[in-house]
Order: structure tokens, then C-alpha cells, then sequence
């Protein structure tokens, strides 16, 4: 059969008012850029004429401004899943004019294939190539795109010439039985090589194949401040610490690493530290700093959901492509995130807090408790399942007027339970065999910046008795005290 070219428009002309939609990709990596702008185009004309037009997206993670920005700005959204990362979207959630269900990245696939989400009416897919049967040579993100194209009942393919053919052999396309048929995913290491370098749909359902050049731009991150390069040097600390103690195997075990500047910051300070032996990733995002690991010699293999590079790394990359081809493999975000492979092979996890309190519960989400940022994503696929648990934040932000330690967290993600070593950048507390007051103690002492110390020594002495002290009329006191003055210092028990 012959699949046709057909333009955005008419691509967009395939989605209903009220469809599931499934997209390829994950963070900006492989999400499609021109046939979500069009749906976007088509909501705002729809709407001009007073037509509803709404539909329900679901993606692998975070995805882009082509995505979510145009969607969220032409109020196109009724429902998204799993994670998300934009402006525009997240003022749409937290008005109540999307639905959001915030859920662990490794769950959302299986979820739809056991009808917990009703069935999928079209999956976009950004590909760099595509055959008549139906052969998908994908681009830098996987996510959820095997499962959604299984379930579409059509799907339109974005063809980005801008995606370096060099590609193709880099992912490892795997989907697991279902219950009660599933084995074991058998990746014993990092580097097991398990599915197919190309997705295989019925090409019967292709319904278009839209070309763009758009190669939609991954913007670095910002240069390391003093804050972040001291919490990665405490991170390298306790990790060799650990070493020296027979606590880690001398080989070490892979690591996963969060998005964002205190991740990159850890993984410069791991590549400084020559206690540190070379290593191998289990993870969710490849950034820039993985690959200067991996020309140092640090880093030797990476299994990854995502190429998440700048342009200049994704340049770096491809031109170098040689070198950093049997180093990495793009896999499905279930595969990437798996809780039973994350505990076989023994990862440590490092992943970054908005605040934790004294007793070691952790609110990767909300800001005071009501007001969505971005979402669990994958933190706690690999956080419950971690060899060693490590989360990481500043001990103050907003110059002070913000203490990220404080009495008990505005919206748990991460229970005391799950979270092993809490990091700032004024020091370490290790939580493990200690009860609730030794933690509080250990994290006031190692973790808290040293003007809200007091303070936190103060609720403390207050919540008198029970397992777990507490001041119920007192435990919110840095967050009113933020509301009302815009300054948590000014707290009173």
C-alpha cells in the first residue's frame, strides 16, 4: 500500500472533538511540533464558531511549546497525563480548566492497555523514517509510543528531516506481556539490548505522513551557581563515603539522575571526583553533562527514555556519532523506569525536591501544597525501588524568604518510607534505621540552612509525644507565614 503525504491541517482534520490522542516522545525529545500546533488551530476555529473542541492528550512525559503551550493557550485540553512542564498548561490546571492526573511515568502505559483510559482514537508519531510496512525508525524520545500506536485506531506520522538518519539502530523497542502472561524483562544490565531498533505498526492504520524541518530546540540549561555546586559535591561526598565503608560494591551500580540543574550538577561533580569509579546510567533523560561523562571515560554506557540534549550537544552527538553509538540505547518509558529492573539491577536514584520536611517526606510537586509545577514524572519509579534513595534541594531559595526544610511538607509524593539520604547544599542526612525524632534531628542539624534552624528546633521542642512529634496547629506555619508576609522566617508557633 502507498501512504499518503497529506498536510497539518488535514492531519488535524483527523482529530474529534473529545479523542484520546497518544503522542511519541519524551520531555521535548521526538514530540511532534506541527500536527499539535494545527489541532491547537483547529480548537481556536472550532471554538470561533462556538463548537466545542476539547481533546484528551496523553504523551510519555513533558513535551514542548508546539504541544502543550499551543494547546493549553487555544484551551484545546480536557484531560493530560502523565507529566507536563509548561507555563501555559500549568496556569490551565491550576484554574481547573484542564484535568490533570499527575502519575509515575513507568505506569501510564500498562494503564491503557488493561482500559483503565478508555481506548485511543489517534497517536502522532515523530518519526526520521518510515517504510510501506509500516516500520518506524523513531527520533531522540520514545516514551509511550509503542503502547499508544498498538491501541490507535489511526495514526498520522510527523517525518522530521531534521532527525539525523544515524539514529536508527539506537533504540530498544520492548513491550511487555500483560498480566497474567508477563515474565521478567530480562535487561540484566544496562547495556542488554531486549526489543527492536524500529516500532512495527499496521500500516493499514497510518492514515498521512506530515513533513516538517522544524527540529523544535532544546535550550541548555543554565550555567552551575555556587547553591548547586555544592549540593553535587555533597552528593560525590556521600557516595564515596559509601564506597570507602563497603556500603556500595567497589564496581559501584548505575545511577539514575534527575532533569535539571542540581542533576547536572551532581553528574559534574561525580565526573571531578576520581573516588568515583567509571560507571554505567539506568535512567529516564540523557543530558549534555551525561555526554562529557562519556568522553571522559566516566560514564560507559547509558540506557535512556530520552535524548534530551541543547542543540549543541544533539550536534555534538550525532557528529560524533561514532564514538557514543554503542554507549547508549533509547527505550519505552516502562522499560526505562521499571520498578523490577530498577531494583535487580541496584540503581541509585538521586532526584530533586521543592521541599522535604524535618521528618523526611518529600513534595516533588506543589507549590504550598495547592499549586501544580510540573508533576512526580519518574522520581518515584526509581525512588521505592533504589538500592540507595537520594533527593537533593537548596536549603533556602527566593534569597532566603523560601527555607525548602520545613515542619511538614504542603504535599507528599515521597514518604518518609521511600526516602533514604536527604542532600542540601549545607550538608547530608543520612535517614536510614533512624526513627522519626533522630531523623528530625539529623535533618535540622545537616540539612537545614542555619537561620531557619532555630526555628525548626523550636517546632520541634513543641510537638511533644506520639511516634511522630507533631504540632497539628503549628505544622503549616512556614507556609502561612509565606502567604500572609512573603517570608517563611517570619513563622510563629
Amino acid at each position: 500500500m502507498s501512504i499518503p503525504f497529506i498536510t497539518a491541517p488535514e492531519a488535524a482534520d483527523f482529530v474529534k472533538n473529545g479523542d484520546n490522542v497518544g503522542l511519541s516522545g519524551f520531555t521535548a525529545s521526538g514530540t511532534p511540533k506541527v500536527v499539535t500546533t494545527a489541532i491547537a488551530d483547529k480548537a481556536t476555529a472550532e471554538h470561533a464558531k462556538g463548537n466545542p473542541f476539547k481533546i484528551n492528550l496523553f504523551t510519555g512525559a513533558s513535551t514542548n511549546d508546539y504541544t502543550d503551550g499551543a494547546l493549553a493557550r487555544a484551551d484545546a485540553l480536557n484531560f493530560r497525563t502523565p507529566y507536563q512542564s509548561c507555563p501555559d498548561l500549568r496556569k490551565s490546571m491550576n484554574s481547573g480548566r484542564t484535568h490533570y492526573a499527575d502519575a509515575h511515568l513507568s505506569e501510564l502505559a500498562q494503564k491503557l492497555r488493561y482500559g483503565f483510559f478508555g481506548k485511543i482514537n489517534v497517536c502522532i508519531i515523530e518519526a526520521q523514517d518510515v517504510t510501506e510496512d509500516g516500520e518506524i525508525v523513531l527520533g531522540t524520545g520514545v516514551g509511550n509510543v509503542p503502547t499508544f500506536a498498538m491501541m490507535a485506531e489511526k495514526i498520522i506520522i510527523e517525518l522530521n528531516s531534521t532527525i539525523h538518519p544515524k539514529i536508527r539502530g539506537l533504540h530498544d523497542v520492548y513491550m511487555p506481556l500483560d498480566p497474567p502472561y508477563r515474565r521478567e524483562i530480562p535487561v540484566y544490565k544496562p547495556s542488554d539490548r531486549i526489543g527492536s531498533e524500529v516500532l512495527k505498526v499496521d500500516p493499514k492504520k497510518i492514515v498521512g505522513i506530515v513533513r516538517t524541518d522544524n527540529p523544535g530546540h532544546v535550550a541548555p540549561f543554565s550555567p552551575l551557581d555556587e547553591t548547586t555546586m555544592q549540593i553535587g559535591a555533597n552528593v560525590c561526598h556521600f557516595l564515596a563515603s559509601e564506597l570507602k565503608a563497603g556500603r556500595l560494591p567497589k564496581e559501584f551500580l548505575p545511577l539514575q539522575s534527575g532533569v535539571g540543574n542540581v542533576a547536572n550538577a551532581v553528574l559534574s561533580g561525580l565526573a571531578a571526583d576520581a573516588t568515583i569509579p567509571a560507571f554505567t546510567m539506568y535512567t529516564e533523560v540523557v543530558q549534555d553533562s551525561v555526554l562529557k561523562l562519556m568522553e571522559q571515560g566516566k560514564c560507559t554506557f547509558a540506557s535512556t527514555c530520552s535524548l534530551s540534549l541543547s542543540d549543541d550537544g544533539l550536534h555534538e552527538f550525532f557528529g560524533n556519532i561514532d564514538f557514543f553509538r554503542d554507549k547508549v540505547l533509547i527505550r519505552p518509558g516502562e522499560i526505562s523506569n521499571n520498578p523490577e529492573i530498577v531494583r535487580r539491577l541496584g540503581i541509585i536514584s538521586m532526584n530533586t525536591a521543592l521541599e522535604a520536611d524535618i521528618f523526611g517526606n518529600v513534595n516533588s510537586t506543589h507549590v504550598l501544597g495547592t499549586k501544580m509545577m510540573n508533576g512526580i514524572g519518574g522520581s518515584g519509579d526509581f525512588t521505592r525501588n533504589a538500592y540507595v534513595s537520594i533527593f537533593s534541594c537548596p536549603s533556602i531559595t527566593k534569597g532566603g524568604l523560601i527555607s525548602n526544610i520545613v515542619p511538614m511538607v504542603s504535599h507528599l509524593d515521597h514518604s518518609e518510607h521511600s526516602v533514604a539520604v536527604l542532600i542540601t547544599d549545607q550538608g547530608i542526612a543520612d535517614l536510614r534505621g533512624k526513627d522519626p525524632l533522630q531523623r528530625a534531628e539529623t535533618i535540622i542539624e545537616n540539612c537545614a540552612h542555619p537561620s531557619y534552624r532555630p526555628l525548626l528546633r523550636d517546632y520541634l521542642k513543641l510537638a511533644k509525644g506520639g511516634h511522630t512529634p507533631h504540632t497539628l496547629k503549628s505544622a503549616f506555619a512556614f507556609h502561612q507565614a509565606f502567604i500572609e508576609s512573603g517570608n517563611m522566617a517570619d513563622a510563629k508557633f
